[in-house]
């Protein structure tokens, strides 16, 4: 599957983490996000451009909008899914929505190609993406993680090469 857009929920880790690989490859992005804003860190950066909010605070109205959205959804951990992170598994499987869990613990190369595989697994040419993932408070590194892998994926995917990656990944 080509990846046509990239959404999440803009939570600090995973969820930015693939924002930032959107907009590192002028890749369309979006996706639903608590009202005002809400993140662990406060308020998203108005630099996340074109996220629409729920009509509540609850994490869990986000992340199952953004599971519905999308054609299939990535979630990034480092070992088992817990939390809302397990919750947008648990929302996939109810609307019947291809998804994948990467441990980004083991060696991201194989993440990288076992993303590319699923990606082309999928019954469909070209799809909307949701990333999720564990969030940066959990998993120190995994935004930074996320992005390099996910910028990985939409050049391998996509056809198209993002190289270097940006310095501070």
């Amino acid at each position: 599957m080509k990846i046509i857009k990239i959404v999440s929920g803009a939570q600090t880790g995973a969820d930015r983490g693939g924002l930032d690989a959107a907009v590192y490859c002028e890749l369309p992005y979006g996706g639903w996000v608590p009202k005002g804003r809400r993140a662990e860190d406060g308020e998203i950066p108005d630099a996340y451009t074109g996220l629409c909010e729920t009509s509540t605070r609850n994490y869990l109205v986000r992340t199952e909008a953004n599971v519905v959205d999308s054609d299939a959804t990535l979630v990034m951990a480092c070992g088992l899914p817990t939390g809302g992170t397990r919750k947008t598994c648990v929302f996939a499987e109810k609307h019947g929505r291809p998804h994948l869990v990467v441990n980004l613990a083991a060696d991201r190369k194989a993440a990288t190609a076992m993303i590319v595989d699923w990606l082309a697994s999928l019954p469909m040419p070209e799809g909307v993406l949701n990333v999720a993932g564990s969030r940066e408070s959990k998993v120190p590194g995994i935004q930074a993680a996320t992005q390099a892998v996910m910028i990985d994926v939409i050049s391998r995917v996509n056809g198209k090469m993002f190289y270097p990656l940006p310095a501070e990944v």
